[in-house]
């Protein structure tokens, strides 16, 4: 058995989440399409609380460009299987990294104390901030 994996089981043992994440792209340059998304994981790597232990590549593949018709873009993808120490970590990089899609392994039951669900919530709070102060959106709000 591998390092990687005794620690992946030492971990799951001490609570923490088994994950996986698909993470797309679409850019103009065949070349910065792949760069662009490995760059994005290595970010992911570094954080604490996350412990990345797969990733596999798709194949870049060329596609009508949606942004601008006629253009050609190209698109990839990769699966990341990764642990993450706590609920909030997963949501943490849900919320801050992207992903195309989220399938939480293991536990089958996660419980969350008091600090914890207020962690989560205050991070969509502040999610939900960031988007209105950016003319991205917001809670319209209307008098009844």
């Amino acid at each position: 058995m591998q390092d990687i994996e005794k620690e992946v089981k030492k971990r799951l043992k001490d609570g923490w989440i088994k994950a996986l994440m698909y993470f797309e792209v679409l850019a103009l340059d065949e070349k910065f399409a792949k760069e662009v998304l490995e760059s994005h994981l290595q970010k992911l790597e570094k954080l604490q609380n996350v412990l990345v232990y797969k990733k596999e590549f798709g194949d870049v593949k060329k596609v009508e460009s949606p942004a601008k018709p006629g253009k050609v873009g190209y698109s990839t993808i990769v699966k990341v299987e990764f642990i993450a120490a706590s609920y909030e970590a997963l949501f943490y990089v849900t919320i801050n990294f992207g992903p195309s899609s989220v399938e939480i392994l293991e536990p089958q039951t996660i419980k969350l104390d008091l600090w914890q669900a207020q962690g989560v919530l205050n991070s969509v709070s502040e999610m939900m901030h960031k988007f209105a102060a950016q003319g991205a959106g917001g809670i319209i709000l209307q008098k009844v």
